[in-house]
């Protein structure tokens, strides 16, 4: 390999470096690494045993590229051996099939392990409490069966309380995303999906929808607010006696494609979050609802069982 070649892959490694340092540059480039919540911690431990059981592949593989590159250059007087009959090394073989099947299988069994502890709430001795949510063209619906309230374009939840989520849309596919409180989950027209999240110390979260919807994809942004329970129930109880009611005009009116403010309304009609599942030819996603135990409206749909998926409601 020529010096002119050598200088020019070096080129593309420094131009590759830098462009990366650059692009990263968002503000929010850390959002994923602030765990602020158990679910997202157990995401954020799933995220680093990855990278660095994938590390301990590729920073090897890596250093021996660099040195074959560096001993093996074609260049006068260069006494690398050369050893044209050799085909290959059975310890070699084991070292280089053994590690990765080995790494695969612990990254399984861990994954498989946090997906499923996921489904359940993140802690058994808290109350949880449930918000429905619905994308829109391009705006965030919320809507709160316990306390009979909806917000448009930001949530408040309690610290230390466990949320589930049921995600559906009412137009396009689109995921739902707080990066410092845990993973995306899909919105979907016509099914009900659930995730589970929990802040545990106070603040402001940035959430987001995380597919494309067309021209205003990008303002399909949000704030989770955590707060004490106390400030909470105080928050619900204004909303409650100061904002005007969403009724089936002005939701037909924000279902319509365009952009959104922020809103609250005292209350919503009834079984909104189940009538936007029907008109989407919706299959109500619960395996409890068979049973009669879950806090969801009923559908008249065929029920889809997701196995595991534990509800206990409010």
């Amino acid at each position: 390999m020529n010096k002119r070649r050598v200088a020019w892959y070096w080129k593309i490694l420094l131009l590759t470096t830098v462009s990366s340092l650059f692009l990263s540059g968002c503000d929010r480039q850390y959002l994923v690494f602030n765990p602020a919540g158990p679910v997202a911690q157990k995401e954020y431990d799933l995220i680093v045993l990855s990278a660095v059981l994938c590390a301990i592949v590729v920073i090897p593989v890596l250093a021996l590229l660099f040195f074959i590159l560096y001993r093996y250059r074609d260049r006068p007087g260069n006494k690398a051996k050369y050893s044209p009959n050799w085909h290959d090394s059975k310890i070699l073989e084991v070292v280089w099939w053994g590690i990765p099947i080995i790494i695969i299988g612990i990254l399984s069994i861990y994954t498989a392990k946090t997906t499923y502890t996921l489904t359940k709430p993140p802690v058994k001795d808290v109350k949880p409490i449930t918000i429905q949510v619905t994308s829109m063209d391009w705006k965030w619906l919320f809507q709160y069966p316990g306390q009979k309230i909806a917000t448009v374009n930001y949530a408040e939840i309690p610290v230390g309380v466990p949320v589930q989520f049921h995600l559906t849309s009412n137009q396009m596919m689109n995921s739902f995303w707080v990066p410092e409180l845990g993973g995306q989950e899909y919105t979907m027209p016509g099914m009900a999906m659930r995730l589970w999240l929990q802040a545990d110390r106070p603040g402001t979260y940035y959430g987001s929808g995380a597919n494309f919807t067309g021209k205003g994809f990008t303002h399909m942004k949000f704030k989770v607010i955590a707060k004490p329970q106390a400030e909470f129930d105080q928050w619900a109880r204004q909303i409650k006696q100061t904002e005007k009611p969403l009724t089936m005009t002005v939701y037909k009116q924000l279902a319509k494609k365009g952009l959104a403010e922020k809103q609250a309304f005292s209350s919503y009609p009834a079984q909104l979050f189940t009538n936007t599942l029907n008109e989407n030819g919706g299959k109500y996603m619960d395996k409890d609802m068979k049973h009669g135990k879950s806090d969801m409206p009923a559908m008249n749909h065929n029920d889809h069982d997701m196995s595991g998926m534990e509800h206990k409601g409010e």
